[in-house]
């Protein structure tokens, strides 16, 4: 009897601590599940935009955050300055024709309910950004084009005006005269501005707006005033943008695909490192390989920002309170002189 109970005793003790063995491991796995979530801070507010031309964009963003504005305020704010900029020649006032000689505009807005505006081939407006808010806030519709979103854009208040600085119109003819049509990616021809926002609420806003590709085709329309392709954003994710050859973002609905890889678990910049290479396995047979450059910033909840670009040169401002303002250079699959 002695040796059956000491049996039994041995056994309850040995499941006591099995059972004991277990619940630690589990407390153990939960505790690596939840830990991060309790020492990751989140950097907020938090302001990223492509190119050189962002840092006084992000000026002007951080101006109007800090002042009580939302984080849309904030993107309008931002990218007008390259917008009114008549030296900026990608954007706006000031940027480069199509091969008529005729600047068309393109941009969009999105908020962190998912509401968005747009407006593309838009003429004679200095500030399509905001006729883009404007359709947002007071139309039932996502995108006006053309004679049409002119139309809406004066209804609304705006000022017609003549957007070819005499540069941009002397650079033109001296294009006429061989009239060949080819992109140089990242000079002073197709760097459209995207800005990302995330708020000391932790919502994210966007904006994106350019003039499109110097001598393109009267009618042309580019990714960035396209939802899912220049810009896009889910304020339970993160927002992404792109810059660089319309055509291939188009493709591939490049900045929905970013915040996808968001979702999944990627950070910002293995995001958009993912579908930078997925442009380029669908575009290394194609005629546009020759010129091809795309990049993408992206913003995650976190706090967390990057970016990726096919090609070097592709740099992106960054605006937070601990660094300030100041310029970061995206990592890249290749360089120029690569195939």
């Amino acid at each position: 009897m002695a040796n059956r109970r000491d049996f039994i005793k041995k056994a309850a003790l040995g499941s006591m601590g099995i059972s004991a063995m277990v619940s630690c491991k589990e407390l153990a796995k939960d505790d690596e599940k939840t830990e991060p979530l309790l020492v990751k801070k989140t950097q907020k507010p938090l302001i990223i935009a492509t190119w050189k031309h962002g840092l006084p964009a992000n000026e002007a963003a951080w101006k109007t955050l800090t002042s009580g504005g939302t984080g849309i305020d904030a993107v309008e704010a931002g990218v007008r300055v390259p917008e009114g900029d008549p030296n900026e020649r990608s954007v706006g006032y000031g940027g480069l024709p199509d091969r008529e000689g005729k600047v068309t505009l393109d941009a969009c807005i999105m908020d962190a309910n998912s509401n968005c505006g747009s407006v593309s081939f838009l003429q004679g407006i200095k500030h399509p950004i905001s006729v883009a808010r404007k359709v947002m806030e007071e139309t039932p519709h996502v995108m006006l084009s053309g004679e049409g979103a002119l139309q809406f854009a004066l209804s609304q208040g705006f000022k017609e005006e003549n957007l070819l600085t005499p540069k941009s119109e002397e650079d033109w003819k001296n294009w006429l005269k061989k009239s060949k049509y080819k992109p140089v990616i990242n000079i002073e021809n197709h760097d459209t501005i995207s800005m990302l926002v995330l708020d000391d609420s932790g919502n994210l806003s966007g904006a994106c707006t350019t003039s499109g590709a110097a001598w393109k085709m009267h009618g042309r329309v580019g990714d960035s005033p396209i939802i899912g392709a220049g810009l896009f954003l889910d304020n339970e994710v993160g927002a992404a943008a792109a810059t660089g050859l319309g055509e291939a973002v188009i493709r591939t609905a490049g900045s929905a695909m970013v915040v996808e890889q968001m979702r999944m678990g990627k950070s910002p910049t293995e995001a958009c490192k993912i579908i930078v290479e997925r442009i380029y396995n669908k575009h290394k047979n194609h005629p546009d390989m020759e010129y091809l450059q795309v990049g993408f910033i992206a913003i995650n909840k976190q706090g967390e920002h990057g970016g990726y670009s096919l090609r070097s040169g592709f740099d992106y401002a960054v605006y937070d309170k601990d660094n300030g303002n100041r310029m970061e250079d995206a990592t890249y699959k290749m360089t120029w002189d690569e195939k």
